[in-house]
């Protein structure tokens, strides 16, 4: 009987860039399984780098979301941001640039540029399931393919899961031979005081839609766990006076509705009932104050 040779185990790190709004951390979150990075209608949500990870049988798979790339706010925090994007693209194995389906502009244009011609690039042209005339999507494919030396092109809808599995082999090709960095059951670099924070933030961007648009953020100003509880203490950061206002709503509706549905992902997430106690703060000028986005988690180096 023939000795079979086990299949080689491959470990590599996979970013995910993109402008705003295309579904990045959509893409994320439905190939681990999990939901930890945090999504909105609401262009640039993700502001950290995030990792994401998904082992399989002789693979692992390390995810790299990053913000949207842009060019039109250029504050000190959107400088952050840019630059955790370029970052990225230097320090992965596999790059998956993520676009919207027959939608190319300018905004794709500027981080298709920064594309590294030295690694292996996957387009992945995302919201599938938004087309109605699908004959429309093979000409649209074939204009992009002219575009860049791709990889490969991977049409899928992240929200439905279609064509993933398809996407995951081909970046499984491109990973180097190397054993596994992170434990099996492991999901995420990232510890339960940031997720929790981006919960919050999450919620808060859902339910105030343009009301408070980007001069928010979330403190986590105490974090206990005594057992299967967990006891958090949080701030929402507002940039004006008048945004506090909003934040907490009439007779604190607003906030009660950010603190229930975060507090909610938050016991699914963890597996274990948390008790979150919220507050709103204002800090003026804080997404164009270096030492303050310090002061906030943001990598400003």
């Amino acid at each position: 009987m023939l000795n079979q040779t086990p299949p080689v185990f491959r470990t590599g790190f996979v970013a995910i860039v993109g402008r705003p709004n295309v579904g990045k951390s959509t893409l994320l979150n439905h190939c681990i399984g999990q939901k930890i990075s945090i999504t909105s209608r609401k262009a640039q949500t993700t502001r950290h780098r995030i990792t994401g990870v998904l082992t399989e049988e002789n693979t692992q798979y390390i995810f790299v979301d990053t913000p949207g790339f842009q060019k039109q706010y250029l504050n000190a925090l959107n400088r952050v941001l840019n630059r955790t994007v370029s970052q990225a693209l230097q320090d992965v194995d596999v790059v998956l640039f993520v676009i919207e389906a027959l939608h190319f502009d300018k905004r794709d244009q500027v981080v298709l540029d920064m594309l590294p011609k030295n690694r292996p690039v996957f387009l992945v042209v995302n919201k599938i399931d938004k087309v109605g005339e699908k004959e429309r999507l093979l000409p649209f494919l074939k204009e992009m393919s002219e575009k860049f030396a791709f990889t490969g092109i991977v049409p899928v809808s992240a929200e439905k899961n279609t064509q993933l599995q398809d996407l995951l082999k081909g970046i499984r090709d491109q990973l180097p031979e190397n054993p596994p960095i992170f434990g099996e059951d492991d999901i995420t670099d990232r510890n339960e005081r940031f997720l929790a924070a981006e919960m919050i933030r999450e919620k808060v961007f859902r339910l105030l839609g343009n009301e408070v648009p980007y001069g928010v953020t979330v403190e986590i100003e105490k974090f206990e766990t005594e057992g299967n509880l967990r006891r958090i203490f949080a701030a929402i950061i507002v940039d004006k006076e008048g945004q506090k206002a909003i934040v907490i709503g009439s007779k604190g509706e607003k906030l009660k509705r950010i603190g229930s549905d975060a507090r909610l992902e938050m016991e699914r997430l963890f597996d274990g009932k948390v008790y979150l106690e919220l507050w709103v703060k204002v800090k003026s000028g804080w997404a164009d104050d270096e030492r303050a986005l310090k002061s906030l988690g943001y990598n400003y180096d």
